[in-house]
């Protein structure tokens, strides 16, 4: 549908394949599936990237792993928002892409509303890094309360930020606290909303 953003799928497994492809549309979603991060990265053009696209890909496929993928996209330049889609055992391999860029990642099995919603949360993400003028209250954040704040908004528990960051739960909780207060927030959901401009 002309004007939807485009989201590129990339997984080895032909039946999930599918059926994201066939949730996404329906949730309004322009889609293209690849079976392999090289097929993938024969047609994608980062210089061409729009801020209306984001890539859902697996992590662990068979030649090209979804990291491997992330590390070429972030050879090439590309600053296309990446959710990763892993089984439990890969945990620490989502950890260590979100250390490098990843907007987030999600444990299969998964709900059809947190997949839709991760994707929302990227798109918006790279429109607030692209066009908008971000909240002057963000500016008072020192750069790690930054990356909590990223973290907090990509949905992921303190024990998650704790190991993407390399810090101690107790750390990211004095973070949480501190950013708040010079946010002048009292909850999660108006958090949310000044970091995604709604505030």
């Amino acid at each position: 549908m002309p004007g939807a953003p485009c989201i590129y799928l990339v997984d080895d497994n032909d039946g999930f394949r599918d059926s994201t492809a066939w949730l996404l549309e329906t949730a309004g979603f322009e889609v293209r599936a690849f079976a392999s991060g090289a097929a993938f990265l024969t047609v994608y053009d980062s210089a061409r990237h729009g801020d209306d696209e984001c890539l859902v890909s697996d992590i662990r496929m068979p030649e090209m792993s979804g990291l491997q993928l992330q590390d070429e996209l972030l050879r090439r330049g590309s600053t296309l928002p990446l959710v990763f889609v892993t089984a439990h055992g890969d945990v620490p391999l989502a950890v260590e892409a979100m250390r490098k860029g990843a907007a987030n990642f999600l444990e299969k099995p998964f709900g059809d509303e947190a997949l839709i919603e991760a994707i929302r949360t990227a798109l918006r993400r790279e429109r607030r890094t692209v066009g908008a003028q971000p909240d002057a209250r963000l500016e008072a954040l020192s750069p790690r309360e930054r990356q909590v704040l990223d973290l907090v908004v990509a949905s992921k528990p303190n024990k998650i930020i704790a190991d993407i960051l390399g810090i101690s739960i107790k750390t990211v909780e004095l973070h949480r606290a501190n950013m708040m207060g010079k946010l002048g927030v009292r909850s999660l959901p108006e958090l949310m909303k000044v970091a995604l401009g709604h505030g």
